[in-house]
């Protein structure tokens, strides 16, 4: 196989070979994926029968750790969605905050509901309240699509279960709970600041007036909503469970009974198993469709979506088994970058080559999983490094930017301002806070 310098070049077309797949000849994410994987392996001279076992060996052992993730939690977000209950925890927080505050209501909303549910339906179905709420409060679309969609892709890309972080913590062999803790202290005051006062400095440049044509006549729902306790009860089930698990794990005796039901109940699969019939029991009664259609709904979602997860991990195994990923950490080593900053910008260059946060974060640990037992960086900091890169530059390869455009009727020029800019502050907020927390590894329980 090839060594050094020609390493990072057939790195460079690979990534260039799936933006123009994905752009340029609109081709299916995970066919582009496979693709590249191929490419890859022949430009790097690896055996060819090398090349389909390496695929296949990334594809199982990615959705072996996140392939039950990904279906419950779809099916989490539709039960949630289909009961009314994520439209009651927007309205209940803009109660509580007052319609002045309503971006940080809808900055906070975005953050919580995208911890279960996926950023492109949480957003699908936060949006109509956006606009009323830009009605009512007569304040810029600019400011509370800003505010809602940044919120959401700071939790999605950092707080568990959602698959992305969920893989990195898991190739960095770190303690979900503990890794939960560090991901939402660092992720709120980003989501704040990329989120709601950048989406407040937007809305300054522009009158509701001027925005009016984003609007348009929504039809009112009518149907009985849960309470707002069981509504905010359900969604942070499924944390609350993996954070017992994890805390309890560490304070009880190892051999007791209590620690195995805890360690149990807080295994992220069954926890999150344990939310999707909780929330099915409660909520029945309030959804729109029967429990049996809403599943199937939510399994056909799964498909594609477990597809394009499992070819992102296909890439990022040839990269590794290729020698691509030791080389490119090799270099910024001897540049005297660290492996944190190694994680933030790898994440970031692979979130701008082919568009998707999750399948960047899983290439991005999937290369640096391996590495990470050889540095004397703390695993939590490479892995919260990693998802921060996952919120940069979101451009048009990716499917967020065109859900955020067509449901909010912005151009691409407001979209880039409002989505692309706002998430990429948020991720750099969230990396700097992270160099912050390397200066005091030492004192920091757990890391």
């Amino acid at each position: 196989m090839v060594t050094g310098p020609l390493l990072f070049l057939a790195f460079v077309i690979a990534i260039v070979f799936i933006l123009v797949s994905v752009i340029r000849f609109k081709m299916n994410p995970f066919i582009a994926l496979l693709l590249t994987c191929l490419v890859t392996g022949f430009m790097v001279r690896m055996p060819l029968s090398d090349i389909g076992e390496n695929i296949a060996l990334g594809f199982g052992n990615t959705l072996k750790g996140i392939g039950i993730v990904i279906g419950l939690g779809i099916i989490f977000g539709r039960i949630l969605s289909e009961s009314g209950a994520t439209e009651k925890i927007a309205h209940t927080l803009v109660e509580r905050l007052g319609e002045k505050r309503s971006p940080l209501a809808v900055n906070i909303t975005g953050f919580l509901v995208s911890i279960p549910v996926f950023i492109d339906a949480g957003f699908v179905i936060l949006i109509s309240v956006v606009k009323k709420l830009s009605v009512i409060s007569r304040q810029s679309m600019l400011t509370l699509v800003t505010a809602l969609a940044v919120g959401q892709i700071t939790s999605h890309n950092m707080v568990v279960p959602t698959p992305g972080p969920v893989e990195v913590a898991n190739s960095m062999k770190v303690s979900m709970g503990v890794f939960t803790v560090y991901a939402v202290l660092v992720g709120i005051p980003a989501a704040l600041i990329g989120g709601w006062l950048y989406g407040v400095f937007l809305g300054k440049k522009v009158s509701f007036e001027q925005e009016e044509d984003h609007l348009f006549e929504e039809t009112p729902s009518h149907k009985e909503l849960p309470s707002a306790f069981l509504s905010f009860s359900i969604l942070l089930l499924p944390i609350v469970l993996i954070l017992l698990g994890s805390i309890l794990a560490l304070l009880l005796p190892e051999n007791s009974a209590a620690y195995e039901f805890f360690s149990f109940v807080g295994n992220k699969n069954i926890a999150l198993l344990i939310s999707v019939l909780t929330g099915s029991l409660l909520l029945k009664k309030f959804m729109i469709h029967p429990l049996s259609k809403v599943v199937a709904e939510a399994g056909e979602k799964a498909g594609l979506i477990l597809l394009i997860t499992g070819a992102g991990g296909s890439f990022g195994y040839i990269i590794t088994a290729s020698g691509i990923g030791s080389y490119l950490v090799d270099t910024l080593s001897a540049w005297n970058i660290s492996i944190i900053v190694t994680g933030f910008l790898l994440s970031v260059l692979l979130k701008a080559a082919q568009g998707s946060s999750t399948v960047a974060l899983i290439m991005a640990s999937a290369i640096l999983g391996p590495l990470i037992s050889t540095s004397t960086a703390s695993p939590i900091l490479v892995a919260l490094a990693i998802c921060a890169g996952g919120s940069c530059l979101s451009l048009p390869n990716d499917s967020a930017f065109w859900v955020v455009s067509r449901f909010s009727n912005f151009t691409v020029k407001d979209t880039l301002k409002s989505w692309t800019a706002g998430s990429t502050i948020s991720g750099l907020v969230s990396f700097m806070l992270i160099l912050l927390l390397s200066l005091f590894v030492d004192i920091l329980p757990g890391l």
